[in-house]
């Protein structure tokens, strides 16, 4: 699929990874809707990126603000081609501490805004992609999800994040093979450390640590080669059904 002249949907999109894909796709040539919790940031991105940009407040939980900044999209714009989920939130605590067991409700949040958050937002960008006339290729749009290297190589105190991030993976063959049939691609993302918000919260003594865990290149990820790999999967038609590492070769040791 073409990016330039492509609609797209970036969940998570007022910061981080989902900034950086909003700016990359308008740069070039695709039109935007960036829905996050954050307005003040959202909208200050929808702004900087012009009539290319539209921004719609809501949860990625929440079936009708989702469903509303999906047909604003359609309105907006005229179609809705690309599905990009980077919203998120991460914890870190064991399951058994000093004190306590787990909070459960804890637990159940990170599922709630990284596995189910993403699954409202494409299910519901899939029912409109359907609706699009397919290109030369028979295609109709495409979805990206983001998991994380925590799928495979969680941590110690990482149970709800990599739980969170494992259904994503899990999810993605068989959302494939649902939407094969209406032309729609389903690809997810699966980033080592990167330099985002959401690591900005670790303390900085574990933030100088983390470089040195990355064969090569020694250094964090940047959420613009993200943004790379995630233009990549839109213009590859044969980029289907698969979970890429992107990682600089790490695998992330038990603490």
């Amino acid at each position: 699929m073409e990016l330039k002249g492509a609609v797209a949907l970036i969940a998570g999109g007022a910061s981080g990874l989902g900034a950086a894909a909003a700016r990359r796709f308008v740069e070039g040539g695709a039109q935007a809707l960036i829905l996050d919790k954050d307005a003040k940031r959202g909208a200050a991105l929808a702004a900087e990126l012009g009539e290319a940009a539209r921004f719609a407040e809501a949860d990625v939980t929440d079936e009708d603000a989702v469903k509303v900044a999906v047909d604003r999209a359609v309105s907006a714009f005229g179609a809705l081609h690309v599905n990009v989920n980077c919203a998120g939130i991460a914890v870190a605590l064991r399951t058994l501490s000093k004190n306590g067991a787990h909070p459960l409700d804890v637990f159940r949040q990170v599922i709630e805004v990284n596995l189910i958050g993403a699954f409202n937002v494409l299910r519901l960008c899939a029912a409109a992609m359907a609706n699009n006339p397919p290109n030369a290729d028979g295609e109709r749009g495409v979805i990206i999800n983001t998991a994380s290297v925590a799928a495979f190589d969680g941590q110690i105190g990482q149970a709800a994040y990599a739980a969170s991030k494992g259904g994503i993976v899990s999810m993605t063959l068989p959302i494939m093979r649902d939407l094969a049939r209406d032309g729609i691609r389903v690809c997810a993302i699966a980033p080592g450390i990167f330099d985002t918000p959401l690591l900005s919260a670790l303390p900085e003594s574990v933030r100088e640590t983390l470089p040195a865990q990355v064969p090569f290149p020694p250094r964090l990820g940047r959420p613009a080669e993200f943004a790379h790999l995630a233009q990549a999967i839109v213009e590859n038609p044969m980029l289907n059904g698969e979970v890429i590492r992107l990682d600089g070769g790490m695998r992330m040791p038990g603490k």
